[in-house]
Formats: C-alpha cells, sequence, structure tokens
C-alpha cells in the first residue's frame, strides 16, 4: 500500500498539470465519470449493502448513531441525484482563468487578478458516500487534486465510487495521481502533518470530528464544527406558511447539518401556532423539548436543558422556545447558533429585515426552510462542505471556494528606478476591467 506521503506527493505532481488543463477536458472527464456511476448503479447499491449491513449490527450495538446511517445509505434515487450533480458541475462556467481585475500602472505596465487553483484539497468526512463524487467532482472542474478519506462504515461505497471516478477522469487525460482515497485513522494523522503539500483541508462531520481537524494540523481548514440552525415564526407569520416550512426544515430529512434544531415562536402567536404544529410534529415521529412557556401549551414536551439550545441533534428532536419577538430571536441565534443557516417567517418587511442584517450567518432565509442551504440548490452543482468561516468562503462552498487568485504583471522592460527619486514617473493606476 503506498504511503501517505507517497499519495500526497502524486497529488502535488498532479495537481500542477492539472491546474491548466482545459475546459473541455474537464468537463468531458465529467461527464464520463456521471456516465460509469448511472451505469454502475445496481453494483454500487451492492457495495453500499456490505457497509449498511455492519453498520446496522453497529447501531444495535450502540456503536453507531441513526443519523449516521441514514447518511451511509444510498438508493438509486440518490444515486441518479449524484449523476444528475457531475452532470450540472461539468455544466458550469470554469472558475479558473478568470481575470478579476485589470490595471494599468502605466504605459505598457499592466497588472492582472487572475483566478487559479488552491492545489492541493485534505477532504475528511464521515459517513455519506455522496460526498466522493460531490468533492472530487468540484475539485477535477476548479482544477485541484484531492486526497479523501472516508468514514470507515463507508468504505466499500467510498471505494467503489472512487474507482469509477479515477478510472474515467484518467482515462480522459487527466493527470494521473490527481485523487487519492485514504482509508484509516492513521493515514489522516499523517495527512494532518503534510502541509508541504497539501494546501487546504476541508473536514465535514461532527462538532468534535471538526475541531479534531482543527487542532491538530498547521493546513488552513476550511468548513462548519456544527449545525445548529433556527427558524423563528413572527408575530405577524402566514401560520400555513410557518407551518409547512416548519415541517420541512426538522423532518425532510433531519440528519443534516441544514435542518432545523430549535423553533422559536413570538409570544403573541404561542398558543395558536403551537397547536397548529405540535400534533403534525408528533405525528412525524419528532420529540419535543420546549422552555416552561411552550411546554404549557405543549403538554407532551419535555423540558430543555441549557446545553440543549446549542446542541446539533441531527434527528428527530427539536427544541422550541417562545420569545418576546424578533430582538431576543436574533439574541438567541447569535449565543447559541453556529453561523451555518437561520430563518425568520413573517409578512412583516421590517422585521425580516432586521432579522436579515443582524443574524449573523452564512446563509440566512426569508420565508423559506433551512434545508435550501445546499451547493446543489444554490445552483453551484455541487459543495464540498459548507463554511462559517468569515475568511475565502462562507456558506456552501462550490467552484469558487476552491479557486484563490494570482497577480500577473506584464511590462515592457519596466523597472522600478524609473518610479523612485526626483524626476520619478508617475503611476496611472487606471482601471481596465
Amino acid at each position: 500500500m503506498a504511503l501517505v506521503l507517497d499519495k500526497a506527493r502524486a497529488a502535488r505532481k498532479a495537481s500542477i498539470g492539472l491546474s491548466s488543463l482545459g475546459s473541455d477536458v474537464k468537463n468531458r472527464a465529467l461527464l464520463h465519470i456521471a456516465t460509469d456511476i448511472e451505469e454502475n448503479i445496481e453494483e454500487i447499491l451492492d457495495a453500499n449493502g456490505v457497509d449498511l449491513a455492519e453498520a446496522e449490527r453497529l447501531v444495535s450495538q450502540g456503536r453507531l448513531s441513526n443519523a449516521l446511517y441514514d447518511r451511509l445509505k444510498l438508493s438509486s434515487d440518490k444515486v441518479r441525484g449524484i449523476v444528475e450533480s457531475l452532470r450540472s458541475v461539468a455544466s458550469l462556467e470554469d472558475p479558473v482563468g478568470r481575470v478579476l481585475s485589470k490595471t494599468e500602472l502605466d504605459m505598457g505596465l499592466e497588472l492582472s487578478k487572475v483566478t487559479v487553483p488552491i492545489g492541493v484539497i485534505g477532504a475528511v468526512f464521515e459517513s455519506r458516500p455522496d460526498v466522493v463524487p460531490q468533492i472530487s467532482s468540484l475539485c477535477l472542474k476548479s482544477g485541484n487534486a484531492v486526497l479523501m478519506k472516508g468514514g470507515s462504515e463507508a468504505a466499500h461505497s467510498n471505494r467503489m465510487l472512487y474507482g469509477l471516478i479515477k478510472e474515467a477522469s484518467e482515462g480522459e487525460g487527466v493527470p494521473e495521481g490527481w485523487i487519492q482515497l485514504l482509508e484509516t485513522r492513521e493515514e489522516v494523522s499523517e495527512m494532518l502533518n503534510l502541509d508541504e503539500y497539501i494546501s487546504l483541508l476541508v473536514p465535514r462531520g461532527s462538532n468534535q470530528f471538526v475541531k479534531y481537524i482543527q487542532n491538530h494540523t498547521r493546513i488552513p481548514v476550511l468548513g462548519h464544527a456544527a449545525g445548529v440552525c433556527h427558524v423563528y415564526v413572527d408575530k405577524d407569520a402566514d401560520l400555513k406558511i410557518a407551518k409547512d416550512i416548519v415541517l420541512d426544515a426538522k423532518c425532510q430529512y433531519p440528519a443534516v447539518c441544514n435542518a432545523m434544531e430549535t423553533l422559536m415562536v413570538h409570544e403573541e402567536i404561542a398558543g395558536e401556532f403551537l397547536d397548529l404544529i405540535k400534533d403534525p410534529l408528533f405525528s412525524a415521529g419528532v420529540d419535543l423539548k420546549g422552555d416552561r412557556k411552550a411546554c404549557n401549551i405543549i403538554e407532551k414536551a419535555n423540558e430543555a436543558c441549557e446545553e440543549d439550545w446549542s446542541r446539533e441533534y441531527n434527528d428527530l428532536v427539536l427544541n422550541v422556545k417562545v420569545v418576546s419577538g424578533v430582538e431576543e430571536a436574533v439574541e438567541r441565534i447569535n449565543r447559541y447558533g453556529s453561523g451555518h443557516t437561520d430563518a425568520i417567517i413573517t409578512e412583516n418587511k421590517e422585521a425580516a429585515d432586521y432579522f436579515i442584517r443582524s443574524v449573523d450567518s452564512s446563509s440566512v432565509m426569508w420565508n423559506a426552510s433551512t434545508r435550501f442551504s445546499d451547493g446543489f440548490r444554490y445552483g453551484l452543482g455541487a459543495e464540498v462542505g459548507i463554511s462559517t468561516s468569515r475568511i475565502h468562503a462562507r456558506g456552501p462552498v462550490g467552484l469558487e471556494g476552491l479557486v484563490i487568485y494570482k497577480w500577473i504583471l506584464h511590462g515592457h522592460g519596466h523597472v522600478v528606478a524609473d518610479y523612485v527619486g526626483r524626476n520619478a514617473k508617475k503611476f496611472t493606476h487606471k482601471e481596465l476591467v
């Protein structure tokens, strides 16, 4: 087995050729990958079935959560979604080589700011095998090599998808070694020390998992540690709209980071709305935890403790809080939230504007479900992850988050000596683009 260092060196070497690869080659490779995955759905599901059988045993022993099991499971529809995502990425504009700005410093001396790949991406994630094609497709399109480590619970699924991606892409002329698969925790520990070869780490998983990555590497880390998402139902909300959004945000897919974990309701409509929403939530299997006011309205709800307000459940559990208004809702989001995605339901534009301005999160929704916070749904083709950082990229990270820029200066024998001293020439600093 190749050492992690060897894999990183191979990826670094491949990244040089990949950075200058034409859009036509990258797009052909992506479409070839999509076709091969589509033609091998049954084989992919068979590999996933092996992982699921082992995962069921781990769940029964309490060694794997139901949320991670749900993330692990593939279906024909999910695989077709992967295929659609790959073709969507192929159809997007190439993010490499875009001129962001162009400035004339002086006659014949022009400075350009041009997008370039980051280099080698290290992606570490838990469970979900569909992350393999998501991340690899975005890295390929943006000209980055990638080392990937998925959860051991998805080993067979990841290996199958990796093999299809590698064979199809390298068959279309993508540099050999651009994609590498790591499979053990020991390999991750080694990877975290390879700052000479890896330019950026993108971890996806639990709060504890991401913080471990952040605390054990010198490589820059892009990602989010938790998805503690809120929905606030204002006193001026359309309650039918609010009901639909709350059910979608919690129940449509509770095991993901953009699912709602806390519902807040304005005190003036709390009785009416919570009476409206409680039975549909209970029918969907949701366990409700509330503050004292919410528990007085919802008799079956359990009282929430302080730690619950900042907890990411990734399950059919929901906190409910009655608040005095939008100001208190915003204060609680900024205090207990994770900066991921938060929503307000209201017909009052003034309240919505205040919420949007004041909530410090990477995505803020008005009369829409938090579940829309997703790279594919945002039109990014796919996402390598969601970032709550305020540096480089924020929110769902697609192609634009995987490129950086370089400065290119084109002159005609210009020298700095001509621009210093008593008779120094003057810069024009004329914007060209």
